[in-house]
Order: structure tokens, then C-alpha cells, then sequence
């Protein structure tokens, strides 16, 4: 397929655009690199200080550990009233589902909960007489 006149042509005129977008974007990379063919070779590095900061692991650990320490004592005070969610009933601690969860999925997970209740609940059906008998035979 793609043996067109027309298909020709675009890959042609796709071509030509490569070429001219390519050299304008590496004139731009040079210029915000500084290494312009108009301008001198060497670059002052002050302005690059003010962009980025040179820091060593040590420093950059000990800044890690007190920031996970300030977060976990965060946590901590933030616990009391946050929500926990159960993930398998979807309620938090209160009997509540999220609040982004659809008023058609509660109903569904309503109904999923209460087929499980009916089969992990004892059965409390009514005995026939002779299954009365039965027991009682059983039972004497």
C-alpha cells in the first residue's frame, strides 16, 4: 500500500520539513546550552549556580530522614480523624462507604454482602412433622 502519487509526495514534503524543523532546533539547543558558533566558547557558570545547587549524599540523607520524620508525626496527628477504609467491606470505621463511591456499586456491594451473611448463617428452617419425629427418635 502507501505506492501513491499523493503518498509519494507527502513523505517528500515530510522530509523537507525534517530537515528545516531539525537545523531550527538545534540552533535552539545550542543557544540554550551557550555553545553558539556566534558567541565566545566559554560560558560563565554563575548563572547556572542560581538554577541548580551541588549537594553531597551525606546531607541529602540526613534532609530524607527529617522529612520522614516530620510526615510520620504528622500522620500520627492526623490519625484520629482520618477515615480507615476496610477493602473488603469498602466502610470505614463508622459504617460509611467513600464518598466517590456510586450510589448503584453500594447497592451492589449491599447485595453481595447480604448473600454472604445467608450462607455463613445457621439455617433456621421450619421442620416437617416427620423430621420432628426424627429427632425425637434420635434424641431418645
Amino acid at each position: 500500500m502507501a505506492k501513491s502519487l499523493r503518498s509519494k509526495w507527502r513523505r517528500k514534503c515530510r522530509a523537507v520539513k525534517r530537515e528545516r524543523y531539525g537545523a531550527k532546533e538545534l540552533a535552539r539547543l545550542k543557544k540554550t546550552l551557550g555553545i553558539d558558533e556566534s558567541t565566545a566558547t566559554e560560558v560563565d557558570m554563575k548563572d547556572i549556580t542560581e538554577i541548580a545547587t551541588v549537594v553531597d549524599a551525606k546531607t541529602m540523607k540526613e534532609s530524607s530522614n527529617e522529612k520522614t520524620n516530620n510526615i510520620e508525626e504528622m500522620e500520627l496527628m492526623d490519625e484520629d480523624g482520618k477515615r480507615v477504609f476496610n477493602s473488603k467491606t469498602m466502610r470505614d470505621q463508622h459504617g460509611n462507604y467513600p464518598i466517590w463511591m456510586s450510589k448503584r456499586k453500594i447497592i451492589k456491594n449491599k447485595k453481595g454482602r447480604s448473600k454472604s451473611k445467608k450462607a455463613t448463617a445457621k439455617q433456621t428452617k421450619r421442620l416437617s412433622r416427620k423430621e420432628k419425629k426424627k429427632l425425637q427418635i434420635k434424641s431418645t
